[in-house]
């Protein structure tokens, strides 16, 4: 669905990034209000808050934006809490750096909540992204927020498990890691022993401590890796992001790491599937594809399902992340009826 770019609240000529850090740290009570409207105007959700749907799995849309001036691709993925990944997928046809004013720029922002216990914070790694649950007062409505990520590269992988937070810190200084100094060693170079608060420092100024010994979700002086896999393992989030939910986690909040790389859902009666890697490059493909199955029939109460399994394994063989809806089968053609012996066939035999 086309929608034109909004700003609640906020005036244009505030910087996009405090707009959205703004934004969520007004979102503690779960509403946003537009100024000098509150008494006129319905609330709005922040972007990247939903309602926690009281049946089914489904949440947020896609919708397209237009570039302004000299944006880049990545300025419009930020702006619109969708991650790297996420925006290259929906427009592998936009110039990343150069999209030019006026380009029409899809924005990925629907998506399957993954399965598991909505509560706490859940990050699946699969999705490069980030849901957090809330507890919500008497009378809030129930929420899920959720966030693009970036995490672990090849060789650091992000741990999975259950976890829980254990401290929160606000300008964090950095102790590089023996890695770090190793690579450092390699170059010839050698790594300080710790980086102050300050841009230089790669954690930014928000982090929150795991129960995994040296792991953290925190911000970062590179904000273009969010939504990629480029970490050492630790989880990236935006500066705005991580602000917006840093006082909102208290300590002790539960953590759970998952890697769904195939989710499926219900949402108006309607099975949905979102996937994020093919069949082929996961090591237990067709046990995906039978979970996948199995998370449907769960959800839709063991009714009977007839779905179009071609459909199916064409979007588990080419995945590209969008949430399709699953269609039923196409009906077998019918043979053509037999004439009468008085009709238009038998003429035409004569």
């Amino acid at each position: 669905m086309a929608m034109a770019r909004c700003n609640p609240g906020m005036s244009g000529q505030a910087p996009r990034w405090l707009r959205r850090t703004l934004g969520g740290l007004l979102a503690a009570g779960g509403l946003l209000f537009s100024a000098g409207t509150l008494a006129e105007e319905e609330p709005e959700w922040p972007r990247g808050h939903y309602p926690l749907p009281a049946e089914g799995d489904v949440i947020g849309e896609v919708y397209t934006v237009e570039t302004r001036g000299d944006e880049t691709l990545l300025d419009v993925a930020r702006e619109h809490n969708v991650g790297y990944e996420e925006i290259r997928r929906a427009n592998p046809e936009v110039s990343i750096w150069v999209p030019g004013e006026g380009t029409e720029v899809v924005i990925p922002a629907r998506f399957i909540l993954p399965d598991t216990e909505r509560t706490g914070v859940v990050i699946n790694i699969a999705e490069l992204r980030l849901y957090y649950f809330p507890e919500t007062k008497t009378g809030e409505a129930p929420r899920v927020e959720t966030y693009p990520i970036g995490i672990g590269r090849e060789g650091f992988d992000t741990p999975l498990g259950v976890t829980k937070t254990t401290m929160r810190l606000e300008d964090p200084a950095w102790y590089p890691p023996r890695s770090v100094r190793e690579e450092a060693a390699a170059r010839g170079e050698s790594a300080p022993g710790v980086v102050p608060p300050g841009p230089d420092n790669p954690l930014g100024r928000h982090a929150i401590l795991l129960d995994i010994p040296g792991y953290l979700i925190h911000g970062t002086n590179q904000p273009d890796g969010v939504g990629m896999r480029a970490s050492r393992g630790c989880i990236r989030m935006f500066p705005e992001d991580i602000a917006s939910v840093f006082g909102r986690v208290p300590d002790g909040t539960r953590v759970e790491l998952v890697d769904q790389p195939i989710k499926a859902g219900w949402a108006d009666g309607t099975p949905y599937v979102q996937a994020y890697a093919a069949l082929e490059d996961q090591e237990e493909g067709m046990a995906a594809l039978l979970e996948t199955l199995s998370l449907l029939e769960r959800a839709d109460d063991g009714a009977a399902m007839v779905l179009d399994y071609e459909q199916l394994r064409r979007l588990l063989d080419a995945p590209d992340g969008r949430v399709v809806a699953l269609e039923p089968p196409p009906e077998p053609e019918k043979a053509p009826a037999a004439d009468s012996g008085n009709g238009f066939l038998d003429e035409v035999k004569v």
